[in-house]
């Protein structure tokens, strides 16, 4: 998939996302909704967000960072897209359960703040793995001989 198509889609696709989730909004009265119409709030707001997060933050990476290949670029912003939809989501609900304190906060900011250092970390260790791949391919063939 050519950098042009990606972009097409992912932006068709944000906009239909945000279309469903204004529909949903417009729509569902959350004073009568059963379970159904919150889980279509939540479900449609996160895709919405995650596909404008990725969107804006492959566009930052591409044009800040051009040191980075785009593929690179995708993932990241894919990744982080889908951790800062899920902390907006988990605000809004703990939220509408009055549960959110800034202990809940910093513990739901500390925890994604680490899951992200391990993502980050585990990516970085493939891909030095996948770029030395050769070389050590290389070094058992001279070992063999």
């Amino acid at each position: 998939m050519t950098l042009k198509s990606y972009l097409t889609i992912m932006i068709g696709a944000t906009i239909v996302c945000w279309s469903t989730f204004s529909f949903v909004l417009w729509t569902i009265n959350p004073e009568i909704t059963n379970w159904l119409g919150f889980v279509l709030f939540y479900l449609s707001l996160f895709l919405s967000l995650s596909g404008t997060a990725a969107i804006v933050g492959f566009l930052i990476r591409f044009v800040g960072l051009k040191h980075e290949l785009a593929f690179y670029s995708v993932r990241i912003a894919w990744r982080q897209s889908f951790l800062f939809a899920f902390l907006i989501i988990a605000i809004l609900f703990l939220s509408a359960h009055s549960l959110l304190t800034w202990l809940n906060l910093f513990l739901l900011v500390m925890g994604l703040s680490i899951l992200e250092y391990f993502l980050l970390n585990y990516s970085q260790g493939l891909q030095k793995r996948l770029e030395n791949a050769p070389e050590e391919s290389e070094v058992e063939l001279n070992n063999e001989l």
